[in-house]
């Protein structure tokens, strides 16, 4: 089955997408199709895309609020006036949008919407005119079916197209959110073209923005229909979700462009399902990928760390670059993501995006982002607000599930700024209470000039002994070159498992005398060794898990996006008692302490999803694929799946989506077990 989650009482299909992600693409220009016909036959009038040359930007309120009371007139106004008290409004946002919800469930007897005299008082109109007055735009929704997405079924815009968009200009619409529920079976081009020509009609200039869920491919045909199209199923607060939906909305670099944007769904940074890194990353990967940059937390009840993501100008400079290009995917090996972006400046913009539970180093070069040969760059941080020169390697250790967002130019510059240092560390910090670990860290010099006088320190949680065992200075390290340390760490005995907060420090000097100071945060994890002989993985701690939709859960499936909503773990009618349910694309890391052999397991396609399941698996040890399934489908039988494992401090176990684009792939890892 595709999913239909009941997210606050509204209804939504999640995933649709039949792309499989590339690894490596080529810097193509962006397709443009001609404008399909209208329905009528006639040719189709071009809507005019001068309202979103950049990708829009501003608020939704469907993330935070869904349809609760809460959602009304005064939070709408409440929006505009923290976009402008908080700077929003000065870093660029401008639309501030209603999602469903808004309207009575029947229309009055001349066919027209009715505004919830309850939610607004006072009508769309007042609200669309107060947005007006702080400088801002206005936007609406509904739905090209006869109702909208919402299990209440307020009043969509199937048929009363001219009316509604009339309606929506006299009220003072900017922006027009355009869903896909109840839709009739009605072919999507015809329903969202023919909105197109209604708002054409009104004269006024209102960005469209389709929201099919990428269902029938609108990149290939919507250029000319909308501004932006919804190119994935509904995102939710959840690192799984929000790297899924990326993934499925990276390959589609090439029709993106000034005025036609793919759209991976709306922010969810700050509502609170994820880490202040996880959201910087997310923040990150759709200004890259030249996303709509709509918030959707409750601006207030929002946190500083919120307002320093959302407002940072110079990330949003990246997402608002009026060249109109889309970040492309360099290399994504083992999950370490490089992903360029093209500026009208002529510099590039470079993510390095770790999407493991560990820190990775992860690495590039000018000259592979497409820069110029030259003697330096200068780069910039554009999360640290710093800059540097390299002579030419872009690279960083980067933290668990965060980004490096980097702004490089060969721009003559370089000179100017300190030499950039890579800080990584090198080893395993996966401690075992009472016992010593062996680290090493190294202070690289990536620059065309030397790093002089360097430092480097490394302390963790109260109670632990770090010490360094050789030399924690060097008066110069020059290019390419590096101060290595050896540290040992124990947890004091007892010490709980879980993660816990290194932190690695570097300080030198530029050749001109300027200090420089770098942080580097890490994560040690006490860990206890796997018992001896065959045991459960889900009996066991799991050192960390990313699931597509809602947890991985033990025991039971996937269900659906909250915890313990799964049903027994069934394959093809087979019923199992014991193993983990999850949804691709998923990662589950295990401790094995190299004190372990073998990880069996029966996997397939969960039988709740019960057409187009389509997953593969895989069993990793350490950095070694160890073991792999091909596709597996919906009517496959359980599939045994058996990897040597010896030696490995670390057992991941995978499921990816197949191939085919995630569609809701509920898929069991059965009876697995791990011998030691």
């Amino acid at each position: 089955m595709r999913h239909l989650p009941v997210r606050g009482a509204r209804r939504r299909v999640v995933g649709a997408l039949a792309t499989s992600l590339l690894c490596t693409m080529g810097l193509a220009a962006p397709a443009i199709a001609h404008a399909p016909d209208s329905p009528t036959g006639t040719p189709a009038p071009r809507l005019d895309a001068g309202p979103a040359l950049t990708p829009p930007m501003g608020f939704n309120n469907w993330n935070s609020t869904h349809c609760r009371a809460d959602f009304n007139e005064a939070m709408v106004k409440g929006i505009a006036d923290l976009f402008v008290d908080k700077g929003l409004k000065d870093a660029g946002y401008q639309y501030v949008n209603l999602d469903d919800c808004w309207a009575l469930p029947e229309r009055d007897a001349n066919g027209k919407l009715v505004p919830d005299p309850v939610r607004f008082p006072n009508g769309i109109k007042a609200v669309a005119d107060y947005v007006h007055t702080k400088g801002l735009k206005f936007g609406i929704y509904t739905s090209a079916g006869t109702k909208t997405c919402n299990s209440a079924g307020f009043p969509g815009g199937l048929g009363h197209e001219e009316s509604d968009a009339r309606q929506f200009a006299d009220w003072g619409v900017d922006y027009l959110k355009y869903d896909n529920c109840n839709n009739q079976g009605v072919d999507a081009k015809q329903r969202y073209i023919k909105m197109r020509d209604a708002l054409k009609a009104t004269g006024r200039p209102i960005v469209y923005s389709i929201c099919e869920w990428g269902e029938n491919k609108p990149w290939e045909w919507a250029a000319d229909v909308g501004q932006l199209w919804r190119t994935t199923g509904d995102i939710s607060d959840s690192w799984g979700s929000m790297v899924s939906i990326m993934k499925q909305n990276l390959p589609l670099a090439q029709y993106a462009g000034p005025g036609h944007w793919n759209d991976p769904d709306m922010l969810e940074v700050g509502n609170g399902g994820m880490t202040p890194t996880e959201y910087r990353t997310h923040f990150s990967m759709w200004s890259i990928m030249a996303a709509p940059l709509l918030i959707g937390s409750d601006l207030r009840k929002a946190d500083a760390d919120t307002f320093e993501i959302l407002a940072n100008k110079e990330v949003i400079a990246v997402d608002q670059d009026p060249l109109g290009k889309q970040g492309k995917v360099l290399s994504s090996q083992g999950g370490r993501w490089v992903v360029a972006k093209e500026m009208k400046d002529g510099s590039r913009a470079v993510a390095l995006f770790n999407e493991s539970a560990t820190a990775q180093r992860i690495a590039t070069t000018a000259k592979d982002v497409g820069l110029p040969a030259a003697d330096a760059y200068s780069v910039r941080d554009l999360w640290q607000h710093k800059s540097y020169n390299t002579a030419g390697t872009l690279s960083a250790t980067v933290p668990a599930h965060g980004t490096v967002l980097l702004r490089v130019a060969a721009d003559g510059k370089w000179a100017s700024y300190p030499p950039a240092t890579e800080l990584a560390l090198e080893g395993s910090p996966l401690v075992e209470a009472g016992k010593t670990a062996k680290v090493t860290t190294k202070v690289t010099d990536l620059g065309r000039t030397p790093a002089r006088q360097v430092s480097v320190a490394l302390t963790g949680p109260s109670g632990w002994q770090i010490k360094a065992t050789s030399p924690t200075t060097a008066d110069s390290v020059s290019t390419g070159k590096s101060l290595s340390t050896s540290w040992t760490l124990t947890a004091p005995a007892g010490t709980p498992t879980g993660s816990y907060a290194l932190t690695l420090k570097a300080a030198y000097r530029s050749s001109s005398g300027t200090r420089v100071e770098s942080t580097l945060p890490l994560t040690s994890h006490v860990v206890v060794p796997p018992p001896a002989g065959a045991s459960q993985l889900s009996e066991l701690p799991m050192l960390s898990a990313t699931n597509g939709w809602g947890p991985v859960e033990k025991n039971t499936s996937n269900g659906e996006s909250a915890a313990g909503d799964g049903n027994p773990l069934t394959l093809n009618g087979t019923v199992f008692a014991k193993g983990l349910g999850v949804h691709a694309d998923s990662a589950v890391e295990f401790y094995a302490g190299t004190r372990c052999s073998k990880v069996t397991a029966q996997v397939g396609v969960d039988d709740e999803k019960s057409t187009n399941g389509s997953v593969a698996f895989e069993i990793w040890a350490d950095g070694r694929k160890a073991a792999s399934t091909g596709v597996l489908t919906t009517p496959d039988a359980a599939q045994a799946i058996s990897a040597d494992v010896s030696g490995a401090q670390l057992v991941r176990l995978v499921v990816t989506d197949g191939g085919n684009g995630v569609d809701s792939d509920h898929a069991d890892w059965a009876e697995a077990t791990m011998t030691c």
